[in-house]
């Protein structure tokens, strides 16, 4: 007599598949508090102020109520002649600190590259201004350029350059550039140590190869390094770019915004929108215009890494 063999249990299958589903079941229960997490605390804010956006909500106005507006806090920005210039003063920002920043970072990481006594103890004292608090460096180079007693009139009357002291934070040209030294002063030790990082990973006998050649100093840096060093520059511009584009503190503490808004950018604009002119919805607007610019460049740089890295 031929014995009935019983049937499977429901949900096991020869190839592990309750063992599998217990595997989902509870990879899923481990990820899931990090989604509501990053649920409340970052797109649960961002869906409501996008929905403010789109109405008018403006605290001067009391008893105006919050009409549906649709996007003409964006169009009303886009046609207005001071978001553009906010733009421009941040892209002019951002040009000129990276720049700066990218040359004194390549000059300073080939100095930290190269053997020397007490090469360790210099790399970690470079760190010390990016360690400092955004706030502290503001401040700190605030009191430098001071139109009294700022170290740098100091400096300029003893070497002859100025006859009196000037006022650097309170004109329009010198503002920014005063805002734009500050930066550099504390994101090149960043930028060297991340290029520093890029160049011992190039092999000393391309540069051994290249001096047998009769190759020079400028020529191996030319012909070798930036070449090679070209993936972890690509990296270090997408990151000093997007940061830099979102630039607040620094401007905020050196000049609030001005001399006539000689340093008012995006971000310090957007600001003075939502919290001191109490025009909620244009600055919810803004932000996402700032999101929607950030954005875009961080598509562009992507696409250029891609292309250099299959290159």
């Amino acid at each position: 007599m031929r014995s009935k063999v019983p049937p499977a249990p429901s949900g096991i299958h020869p190839g592990g598949g309750l063992l599998r589903k217990r595997e989902t079941a509870f990879a899923w229960a481990l990820i899931l508090p990090s989604f509501v997490f990053i649920g409340v605390i970052i797109f649960y804010p961002m869906g409501l102020s996008l929905r403010l956006s789109l109405f008018q909500v403006d605290l001067t106005r009391r008893g105006a109520g919050t009409p549906f507006v649709g996007l003409a806090n964006y169009i009303d920005i886009l046609k207005s002649g001071y978001f553009w210039s906010s733009v421009g003063r941040t892209a002019y920002f951002t040009v000129v600190s990276i720049a700066i920043e990218m040359v004194l970072g390549l000059f300073i990481a080939l100095l930290l590259n190269e053997k020397f006594r007490g090469r360790g103890i210099l790399r970690s004292l470079l760190l010390l201004p990016w360690a400092l608090p955004i706030t502290v460096d503001a401040i700190m180079w605030k009191w430098i350029f001071n139109a009294n007693y700022g170290a740098f009139n100091a400096l300029l009357q003893q070497l002859g350059l100025i006859e009196k002291y000037q006022p650097w934070l309170t004109r329009p040209w010198s503002a920014m550039h005063c805002v734009i030294a500050a930066d550099v002063w504390k994101v090149t030790p960043l930028v060297a140590l991340l290029l520093l990082a890029g160049l011992q990973t190039i092999p000393r006998e391309l540069y051994e190869a290249a001096e047998v050649d009769g190759a020079g100093w400028f020529r191996s840096l030319w012909k070798i390094t930036i070449p090679l060093l070209g993936p972890t520059m690509t990296v270090v511009l997408v990151l000093r770019t997007l940061d830099a584009f979102r630039v607040f503190d620094i401007v905020y503490v050196m000049t609030q915004g001005g001399p006539a808004n000689a340093t008012k950018v995006i971000s310090f604009l957007t600001y003075q929108e939502a919290f001191k002119f109490l025009h909620f919805s244009r600055g919810a607007a803004l932000s996402y215009l700032i999101t929607l610019i950030v954005a875009v460049l961080a598509l562009l740089y992507t696409r250029a890494m891609k292309r250099q890295i299959e290159y």
